[in-house]
């Protein structure tokens, strides 16, 4: 008697009914297919459920694994400072919420149209056209998505085929590597050194070309450097774009947080709206993190398809939370708490370059961000890892970071720390930073 090991993907049972001297059991293999294990017909070791092996190609968060470092350390009594989350410590504003409450109460409660209310779309047209300088068709260029990840997602999803080449920079948020992994796309990390501000250098891009290259992904202001690229070096990469016959995608979640003049939108430059794909949303800039509205700006085309990736993994985004965003977006003091807290975050960067200044710590070296509200901390004098780092900071003396190895290579010994945390716990953490830093 022959052990049975099918194929990964096909039908165990279906095997065990097409082996000659098995058929007997066919009547009772419902039924008795655990029999068939412990009498030795069928292999234990065998994988009864094969899973999606692309998964094997993706680390978990850092940030998340560092929050739940800090819940268990907050549960056993310590006092810990949290500089690891990117969420700003603002809340919503009341009057959005209240807005949120009464299309509730009106019976914005059920399935909304999958490609967003008229109003929404409007709204983020006529912010796009405000902010950046580029007019898109609400019917037709727009798609309202559950978030600014929801808006990758779609738009990968839109263009990538299996085995295409994705030209991401390195260091960049975790999530667009995973993503495009996920989507089997194939990443190719685009080398960003410290030694040019976490910016490639152009050549790099060149060198990075391959015959199945598809896609670039943006990332400005950055996270977790906080850099951005000139109108002229993007007007560059567009015109590389095309000769080349590249998508853009783009994440301008952080487009509205900026201390050194506006940074320009990929889509903005000289022929750039034709083959970019803009990736926005309320969380950071209207601090409306929870809430999980974004919205995907590209070529009709490309919302077509994007939209059959929305009806097909969320249907709708909320109708009541569509309205708040539509108001969140259009409301002139609304507008007001974009600007207020800008302006605590630069407060809050020039304290952190104060306490620099001031501590005279060689082993710790910040950069002033240009935008977004992280540190991207130089301590590669220590010789030691970004997740050591982290980790002793964390057990020593109390501050929670995100280890700069968790955005890729070139962020190997810097560590990320917000600044959309309080002014105190700001000072507080960096102090400890500092203090823990001299003792090593």
């Amino acid at each position: 008697m022959r052990v049975i090991a099918p194929p990964r993907g096909w039908p165990l049972r279906d095997e065990v009914r097409n082996c000659s001297g098995l058929n007997i059991f066919q009547v009772y293999l419902d039924d008795c297919f655990i029999c068939l294990i412990h009498s030795g017909y069928i292999n234990q070791k065998v994988n009864m459920q094969s899973l999606n092996t692309q998964f094997e190609l993706i680390r978990q968060s850092a940030t998340v694994a560092m929050a739940d470092r800090i819940h268990a350390l907050k549960g056993a009594g310590k006092d810990i400072v949290g500089l690891q989350v990117g969420d700003p410590d603002f809340g919503t504003h009341p009057a959005v919420v209240d807005v949120a409450l009464k299309a509730m109460q009106a019976g914005f409660t059920h399935y909304g149209p999958s490609r967003g209310y008229p109003d929404l779309l409007a709204a983020v047209a006529q912010k796009l056209k405000r902010d950046e300088g580029v007019s898109y068709d609400p019917k037709t260029e727009i798609l309202i998505t559950h978030g600014g990840i929801h808006a990758y997602y779609t738009a990968l999803q839109s263009i990538l085929n299996p085995g295409d080449d994705v030209l991401i920079p390195d260091p960049t948020w975790a999530t667009h590597v995973n993503m495009a992994t996920m989507l089997r796309g194939n990443v190719i990390r685009v080398p960003a050194p410290a030694d040019n501000r976490f910016i490639p250098y152009f050549e790099s891009w060149e060198k990075a070309l391959t015959p199945k290259a598809r896609v670039i992904v943006l990332n400005y202001p950055s996270n977790p450097t906080g850099v951005y690229p000139t109108h002229g070096y993007l007007q560059k990469l567009q015109d590389f774009a095309k000769a080349h016959d590249l998508w853009i995608v783009s994440d301008e979640v952080y487009g509205s947080l900026y201390y050194d003049g506006k940074p320009t939108s990929a889509a903005a430059v000289e022929g750039a709206k034709e083959r970019t794909l803009i990736v926005n949303s309320l969380s950071k800039s209207y601090a409306m993190t929870g809430w999980r509205v974004g919205f995907l700006a590209a070529p009709k085309p490309v919302i077509d398809n994007a939209l059959k990736a929305g009806q097909n993994s969320i249907t709708c985004v909320a109708p009541f939370i569509q309205k708040a965003a539509a108001f969140a977006l259009t409301d002139p003091e609304i507008q007001h708490v974009t600007e207020e807290m800008r302006s605590a975050y630069a407060r809050r960067r020039d304290l952190v370059m104060r306490l620099s200044h001031e501590l005279e710590c060689d082993r710790v070296l910040v950069t002033p961000p240009q935008g977004a509200f992280y540190f991207f901390i130089d301590m590669r004098s220590l010789k030691m890892s970004s997740v050591e780092i982290c980790e002793r900071i964390l057990e020593d003396v109390g501050v929670g970071l995100v280890p700069g190895s968790a955005f890729g290579e070139q962020g190997e010994g810097f560590i990320r720390m917000t600044i959309a945390a309080s002014d105190e716990d700001v000072e507080a953490g960096f102090r400890k930073i500092v203090e823990w830093a001299e003792k090593q």
